[in-house]
């Protein structure tokens, strides 16, 4: 992944904190963006890219935990990288139980922060190619007609040709054609590559080898 079409984006009403993150990413190489609000993130115009979200988990108004849900609940699919000026092991507990990447107490040294913004940029960058995996996964699955969407679903649930020919009351020859347009259409190399498809369009969030 190339860092530089990477976004951290930093929301802390510190602005002192905003401007030493935003440094300390530059430094490296890394686009940081910083907002003073949970709402000036919101409303701003992300651009679409692999990217992590650096959150001050006391905020006023909405906390970093609230906040955090509301995320999840609009299916924005952020990592995120919790900071606080208060150790408080309850709200640790909360916010990695919900998906946090990391929680760090002010002050955390700077290796700690770059080494989670890593870890969140490249989680990121893992989510983005899974889903545009699936799309494509779907796509092609559209394009089956609906016997040959039931050919394969019988296929890859382990019947034999004949088994499936005896059950739609076809030709053995028939379920064969159906099976091998299927394949083609799904672009699968073989039945083991065909399976893990199908696998993948029902569990996407499955991890296969």
């Amino acid at each position: 992944m190339k860092e530089s079409a990477a976004i951290v984006f930093v929301v802390d009403e510190d602005s002192s904190v905003r401007r030493a993150i935003k440094r300390l990413g530059e430094s490296v190489g890394l686009r940081v963006m910083n907002y003073g609000s949970s709402q000036e993130f919101l409303h701003a115009k992300c651009p679409d890219v692999p990217s992590c979200l650096i959150l001050d988990i006391r905020l006023r108004g909405v906390s970093g935990l609230d906040f955090q849900q509301q995320l999840m609940a609009a299916k924005i699919h952020i990592p995120i990288i919790f900071i606080t000026a208060h150790g408080d092991i309850p709200l640790t507990v909360r916010a990695m139980k919900a998906g946090a990447v990391e929680f760090l107490t002010k002050p955390f040294r700077d290796q700690d922060l770059l080494d989670a913004i890593q870890i969140a940029l490249e989680r990121d960058q893992a989510r983005r190619e899974r889903e545009e995996e699936i799309a494509g996964l779907r796509e092609r699955h559209a394009r089956l007609t609906p016997r040959e969407r039931e050919v394969v679903a019988m296929v890859v649930s382990g019947m034999l040709n004949k088994q499936i020919a005896a059950e739609l009351g076809t030709a053995e020859n028939t379920v064969k054609v159906h099976r091998s347009r299927a394949m083609g259409k799904m672009q699968a190399q073989s039945l083991a590559d065909l399976v893990k498809m199908i696998g993948r369009l029902e569990f996407p969030d499955a991890k296969y080898a």
